[in-house]
């Protein structure tokens, strides 16, 4: 009985390695998006809401998991001896999900820092758009007026 949910464990470890593939697939995707120029808005969008997806899938996961574990927990602490060799393979697969997650994150970070950067550049560029409707604006007022002026001063009478 504990073998099989022993095996159970290792399957939910392996699906979770899987997930955290794809999350580190998606980071890297939009790594590539953000180092473009014009980045597509609306495919980055996608990209988050695909990785929110994955990241359910991993809270899922991890709280059956967690309750697997909690069933079998008494049992492998009081016979390590006899299922060492599956839990050696249990505990490389979460020293792989480890790494992975720690990779992840700091890729996630990398990501956070080029997003900050996109923004402040698309400020910058929105407060020069301004700056130059606002001049453009400031310019045709000026000729109006001049306009205006010239026509007051001429003599329509013939």
């Amino acid at each position: 009985m504990i073998n099989s949910y022993l095996v159970v464990l290792e399957d939910s470890l392996n699906k979770k390695k899987a997930v955290l593939d794809r999350i580190q697939n998606i980071s890297q995707s939009q790594t590539s998006l953000l180092k473009e120029d014009g980045m597509d808005a609306e495919q980055y969008d996608g990209y988050v809401d695909e990785k929110d997806a994955c990241i359910q899938e991993l809270e899922a996961l991890d709280e059956g998991f967690d309750a697997l574990y909690e069933k079998v927990r008494q049992e492998l602490l009081q016979n390590k001896e006899q299922y060492a060799g599956q839990i050696r393979k249990i505990q490389g697969l979460i020293s792989e999900i480890t790494e992975k997650s720690v990779s992840i994150q700091a890729q996630e970070n990398r990501n956070r820092d080029l997003l900050t950067a996109y923004f402040a550049q698309e400020r910058q560029a929105l407060g020069q758009m301004r700056k130059s409707s606002k001049v453009a604006y400031g310019y045709y007022q000026n000729l109006n007026k001049a306009r205006r002026e010239d026509a007051s001063i001429m003599d329509f009478k013939k």
